[in-house]
């Protein structure tokens, strides 16, 4: 008698807390497929993903569907028992496998139709849609920065020309612009916030963190620190990788950030000790002028005792 043998079964349950994108995806990259190949699979009737297996084997390939956020099942098979008086010629099973079979039991699964996964997804530097790294999220966030500095101080221009030139009309003009231009590097840095936070594998409602006292002060430092996740996830595949100029910018955009922190800390140590000096100050001319008083009032009382006594006599 042979060992048993099992079957992998799905009928498109997901684990919980797993939507149904994000097991889409994560599937169609274990399968090496497209996602349209996969789809298929989420009908809601039972498929054999995998038969003939031990049960050590079940296992090791059940493990790696769970990853992907789907809910399978083993499955015994029955016993073959072989009976002339049961065979016949019948129609293809529903229950045959899918997939094709591997060459080793332990090689993932291949699919055979479809093909494969782009490895990355799309730039979308002016969309919420998408994902970005870290390194990518400093080298666009120093762009837009030096964008709306360069902007600004072209309408500063344009700005101090007009007031001199007491032109009212050029005032309200000049105010729009700045104001539009505002709009348009915050809605820019949103957008950026927002696809970080997609790479991480966080809601981008999560960016409204930012307007919140005291947590907003440290919630960019969030995004510039927390790695992003490095396969597909609800919001796509993984960004692209970062090429030489990323790094390059990213890395002059830390500096920065580090000499500017330097220096408000050694400003606010400054004014620290000027302040304490100015205290120590004053707290020394108050004591010495309390030790005149007291050294001058002896003086003036010596003064007044002779002539008491020369009262006295007379």
């Amino acid at each position: 008698m042979s060992d048993n043998r099992f079957k992998i079964v799905f009928d498109g349950a997901l684990l919980p807390g797993i939507d149904l994108t994000t097991a889409k995806l994560n599937l169609a990259a274990l399968y090496k497929s497209e996602v349209a190949a996969v789809e298929r699979l989420f009908n809601g009737q039972a498929v054999t993903l995998k038969q003939g297996l031990s049960q050590t084997d079940a296992q090791t390939y059940l493990q790696a569907l769970t990853k992907t956020g789907i809910e399978a099942r083993i499955e015994a098979e029955p016993s073959i028992e072989l009976n002339l008086a049961d065979a016949h010629h019948h129609a293809p099973a529903s229950s045959k496998p899918v997939f094709a079979e591997p060459e080793s039991p332990y090689a993932p699964p291949q699919a055979r139709v479809g093909e494969n996964l782009p490895p990355f997804g799309t730039l979308k530097p002016f969309g919420v849609e998408g994902r970005i790294g870290r390194l990518r999220y400093l080298a666009w966030t120093m762009v837009a920065t030096l964008v709306m500095l360069g902007v600004g101080s072209v309408v500063a221009i344009f700005a101090i020309a007009l007031i001199a030139s007491d032109s009212t009309a050029g005032l309200i003009v000049g105010g729009l612009v700045v104001v539009l231009l505002c709009i348009a590097i915050a809605v820019v840095t949103v957008q950026i916030s927002v696809q970080r936070l997609h790479d991480i594998g966080w809601s981008g409602w999560l960016w409204l963190l930012n307007l919140v006292p005291f947590i907003g002060s440290f919630f960019p430092f969030v995004l510039m620190c927390v790695p992003g996740n490095t396969i597909a996830n609800r919001y796509g595949p993984p960004p692209p990788p970062n090429t030489t100029a990323v790094k390059v910018l990213s890395s002059l955009w830390v500096v920065f950030i580090a000499i500017v922190f330097v220096g408000v800390l050694a400003g606010a140590f400054s004014a620290i000790q000027q302040e304490y000096e100015d205290a120590a100050g004053l707290s020394y001319d108050s004591s010495s002028l309390t030790t005149e008083e007291v050294e001058v009032e002896p003086a003036a009382e010596a003064e007044e005792v002779p002539d008491s006594a020369d009262e006295e006599a007379q």
